[in-house]
């Protein structure tokens, strides 16, 4: 954590994959946890398909900043083709991680993150979405393996907190609960570290 106690994290996403919605979610739970948090997207041409940004910051103490966030702790990219054309990993802590959606490892992802020298996690979030949802939603996949790579919240309390979100959120359509859950546990468990 930083030395405020701090955390940043910056998504990265195209329009409709659920970045905001992620980023929305996480600063939720992050609240329900007694954590100060803001979860805010940057507006440009809304688009499906457009490129997106989203930020959070969670912290101990009430945050009186409200800029965007230029050098972030965690960077999360959930479509993979942005890394041609956006330097995702720019202001990225050296002491932070790159999460990124790609069945490929981390190992495989270095060469083309601009010479980015730190940690580098990946998660196949399609795939798992495809498995358990049936449709590709990366975004739930996402969150879990940003809550695991940055430790900003215990995974315990988070599923907790996530399955109340969802009740709420899916109230019309229960049975998309229990899929999501698992698409959340399958991520915890199968992002990579490199």
């Amino acid at each position: 954590m930083a030395s405020n106690n701090m955390v940043e994290i910056r998504w990265h996403g195209r329009g409709g994959q659920g970045a905001k919605m992620a980023c929305l979610l996480l600063a939720d739970v992050a609240g329900l946890q007694g954590k100060f948090v803001q979860g805010f997207p940057e507006y440009g041409p809304e688009r499906m398909g457009a490129p997106i940004t989203a930020y959070n910051r969670i912290s101990e103490k009430r945050c009186t900043i409200h800029s965007n966030i230029y050098y972030p702790d965690y960077v999360v990219v959930v479509d993979e083709t942005l890394l041609d054309s956006v330097d995702v990993a720019g202001g990225l802590k050296e002491s932070g991680a790159i999460i990124i959606n790609t069945p490929t490892s981390p190992r495989e992802m270095r060469p083309r993150l601009r010479g980015w020298s730190g940690k580098v996690c990946t998660i196949d979030a399609r795939r798992i979405s495809e498995e358990i949802l049936g449709a590709n939603f990366p975004n739930t996949p996402m969150l879990a393996a940003a809550v695991k790579v940055s430790g900003v919240l215990e995974t315990g309390p988070f599923l907790v907190d996530m399955e109340e979100s969802f009740k709420h959120k899916f109230a019309a359509k229960p049975q998309l609960i229990e899929g999501n859950m698992a698409a959340l546990k399958k991520s915890l468990e199968e992002v990579q570290v490199g």
